[in-house]
């Protein structure tokens, strides 16, 4: 039976300490960093590799040694998109919420005509464009449940007709399309042809969002990462690599996008 232990940890590196997480797995097979939201930098040992937490920490504070730069560079950029998310307010009245790339204002009013359903709304202002909650009598929602609800439906659209416009192009047909919640990828292909994306790629520019139904596309003729994956992904999306890199920078923001407290 697979076991996974993990823990706080203070490792000592060449330019100081760094509290991380160090996880130690019965599942994995090589020593792995990797930069999380939640967990800043999690360092993942083998269990046959370390029987015990001081032989995990010392492998982990080796492992990150050698590789330090990197990920002081990672977390530089992960300590920026919080301060830029902070700068976004909290999730209220009069606040700001990016949608398709755009920041726009959120305005909640309530409906006044006794109509129970709330509506959503893009509209333009005279300060910027506005994303109106117009709240029905009978609505018992948060407004993070709120937006989520009518976020999805226009991602779960989006993402149809952008694989509607690339499909035939590609000479592909995806098996099934699943809009999801997901943490650590924007898209993925299983090996049935069933492709998933994560519904917050409809706060990302259109481009980006594009650029990720290309990408999993592009998995139904080619599985891997090599050359002619990413000649096929170029073919409908020359510039994939300027969205791809929004998306890295901007990921703690959209992630964070629906949290009340900013």
């Amino acid at each position: 039976m697979a076991t996974t232990t993990e823990w706080r940890a203070s490792l000592r590196l060449p330019t100081g300490r760094l509290e991380c997480t160090v996880r130690r797995s019965s599942r994995a097979r090589l020593i792995r960093l990797t930069v999380d939201p939640r967990h800043a930098a999690i360092v993942t040992i083998p269990a046959r590799a370390a029987r015990s937490k001081g032989e995990a920490e010392r492998l982990a504070e080796s492992f990150v040694a050698e590789r330090e730069p990197w990920l002081r560079r990672h977390l530089d950029r992960q300590a920026r998109q919080h301060a830029e998310l902070a700068a976004l307010g909290p999730l209220r009245d009069g606040g700001l919420f990016r949608f398709r790339g755009e920041l726009h204002r959120l305005r909640v009013v309530a409906d006044s005509s006794g109509r129970r359903r709330t509506i959503v709304s893009r509209e333009g202002g005279d300060e910027g464009d506005e994303l109106v909650v117009d709240l029905g009598a009978g609505e018992t929602r948060e407004l993070a449940a709120i937006l989520e609800a009518w976020l999805r439906v226009r991602a779960r659209a989006t993402i149809e007709r952008e694989i509607d416009r690339h499909a035939g192009a590609l000479a592909v047909s995806p098996a099934a399309v699943t809009v999801r919640d997901t943490h650590t990828r924007w898209g993925s292909c299983s090996r049935a042809r069933r492709l998933s994306f994560s519904w917050r790629l409809v706060l990302a520019p259109p481009e980006a969002l594009e650029t990720v139904v290309i990408h999993e596309l592009a998995h139904l003729r080619v599985f891997g990462h090599g050359p002619e994956f990413w000649e096929i992904v170029a073919s409908r999306r020359p510039d994939h690599r300027q969205w791809r890199r929004w998306l890295r920078e901007h990921a703690l923001e959209l992630h964070g996008a629906l949290s009340v407290g900013g």
